[in-house]
C-alpha cells in the first residue's frame, strides 16, 4: 500500500477531541484520523452509487414532465420562496 502525506490544519478543539477519541480506542492520533478519513470516503461512495441506481434511467426532461402536471396556483402560507429567488 503506497502512502501519501498531508498537512492538515485542525480546530484546536476538534484535534483534542480526536485525540481523545483515538487514545480511547488505543490508537495513534494518525491512524485514528486515517480511519475516520476512510469511513466518510465509503459513506459518500455508497450514498452516491444509491441515488445513480435510485435514479436510473431518468433524464432531465423527465422531471421537466412531471413539474408541467404541477397547477398554477398561488403557493400556500409558508411555501413561498424567499425575495429575491
Amino acid at each position: 500500500m503506497s502512502k501519501a502525506t498531508y498537512p492538515l490544519k485542525l480546530p484546536a478543539s476538534i484535534k483534542a477531541a480526536a485525540a481523545r477519541l483515538a487514545k480511547e480506542d488505543g490508537v495513534s492520533l494518525n491512524q485514528w484520523i486515517a480511519s475516520a478519513v476512510a469511513q466518510k470516503v465509503g459513506a459518500v461512495e455508497t450514498a452516491a452509487g444509491f441515488f445513480r441506481r435510485r435514479a436510473g434511467d431518468a433524464q432531465p426532461a423527465d422531471l421537466r414532465a412531471i413539474l408541467a402536471l404541477v397547477p398554477d396556483r398561488t403557493p400556500d402560507p409558508g411555501d413561498e420562496l424567499p425575495p429575491g429567488v
